[in-house]
């Protein structure tokens, strides 16, 4: 049995879990709504205020699937309650991030040009650059998956390198460092 997915997962209160007869599963919630489509080999029941997940055999992509769309399921919980976010910090001379209309982020990353990103209007941001600290980007939003593809996409443009650590990373992420070159010997 997987151990993730025979795990039931709590409804909180202020929260509605629609199952349709085809396994799309509708979570509702104070921030928002999501939807999930669920392999229809996967059982999903709810009893309460728990959602219990069911397979119907060992077999590899059975067991693999329990667990997936647990957790799936389980994030969109926790996305309509409490919402996910991610920071971003700048790090390097002269980098800068500015906030433009219709959520767009215009970052300037030592190329020759600006970079524009345009964001999906599921994701909130808010860039600040103060003086004397790093420029930060921080993303606000209720799927998960969406957030950390944004995510992933910004850190694309730059992503930090390992002598001077210089690029856009997350906050509180640890870079492997490296030594610089060794003066030779003689």
């Amino acid at each position: 049995m997987s151990r993730i997915g025979k795990l039931p997962i709590t409804i909180p209160a202020g929260v509605q879990v629609k199952i349709s007869d085809d396994n799309l599963i509708t979570v509702k919630g104070p921030l928002g709504e999501l939807q999930q489509q669920v392999n229809k080999d996967i059982t999903v029941t709810q009893e309460g205020n728990t959602l219990k997940f069911s397979r119907p055999s060992d077999q590899k992509n059975h067991r693999s699937m329990h667990g997936l769309y647990r957790s799936l399921v389980n994030n969109m919980i926790t996305g309509v309650t409490k919402g996910f976010e991610i920071k971003m910090e700048l790090v390097g001379v002269g980098y800068r991030v500015e906030q433009m209309p219709n959520n767009v982020l215009d970052l300037v990353l030592g190329y020759s040009h600006h970079t524009y990103i345009q964001l999906p209007p599921e994701v909130t941001v808010e860039a600040k650059t103060e003086k004397r600290s790093n420029p930060f980007i921080n993303l606000k939003c209720i799927d998960k998956q969406l957030i950390g593809q944004v995510a992933a996409k910004i850190r694309s443009f730059r992503e930090p390198e390992p002598y001077k650590g210089k690029g856009i990373k997350f906050v509180n992420e640890k870079l492997r460092r490296k030594a610089g070159k060794a003066a030779g010997s003689k």
